[in-house]
């Protein structure tokens, strides 16, 4: 459909301003109610203010720290954070290639322990959730030992090494949760 002359422009310039005014509208606050979204006050909703979804969750995104309620939850980074500064704690020894606190990844560098010169070990941490559980954390370890040629190759690690560095992880988390509802039952 082609518009010539005045009325063309005046009707073409209606109906941009019409689908304007359309798409405007689209982008405010919906009225319609989603399944399982509290609507009115209740326990929910305790002043009855209509809740808005975000794509950060229910409380928005915490950068750096968070309320009292965060920290006892273990909340505030895109993991868990017990598990993530329990998972800094049990590997500090060892040199950081990256920390991701967002997607929940520490990789190390290769280290190599004084009293074995020959062989050296690299940990990648992943946490996999936000809360707290024993399957919240996997480990990978990756050792490589000196040929006689002086050269790195690739060695079996242990089939229990994971297990217990995550273990340790795991203990380390729980001591942390345990101090912090302490010190947030104190107050």
């Amino acid at each position: 459909m082609t518009y010539t002359g005045t009325k063309g422009a005046t009707r073409a310039a209606a109906v941009l301003a019409f689908a304007a005014i359309l798409g405007l509208t689209a982008c405010g606050p919906s009225t319609s109610n989603y399944p399982g979204r509290p609507t009115g006050q209740g326990p929910n909703n305790p002043t009855g203010e209509q809740q808005r979804e975000s794509i950060f969750g229910e409380d928005g995104l915490t950068l750096f720290g968070g309320s009292s309620k965060d920290a006892v939850e273990g909340s505030g980074i895109g993991v868990n954070s017990f598990l993530w500064r329990a998972s800094l704690d049990t590997i500090a020894f060892m040199p950081l290639t990256s920390a991701d606190p967002f997607g929940g990844v520490i990789i190390t560098d290769w280290y190599q322990d004084p009293k074995t010169p020959g062989e050296r070990f690299k940990v990648t941490v992943y946490i996999l959730d936000r809360r707290l559980r024993a399957d919240g954390v996997k480990v990978a370890v990756f050792r490589q030992t000196r040929s006689d040629k002086g050269e790195w190759i690739d060695a079996a690690v242990a089939g229990n090494t994971p297990l217990q560095i995550e273990n340790a992880i795991l203990v380390r988390a729980r001591q942390l949760r345990i101090s912090t509802i302490e010190a947030t039952e104190r107050r």
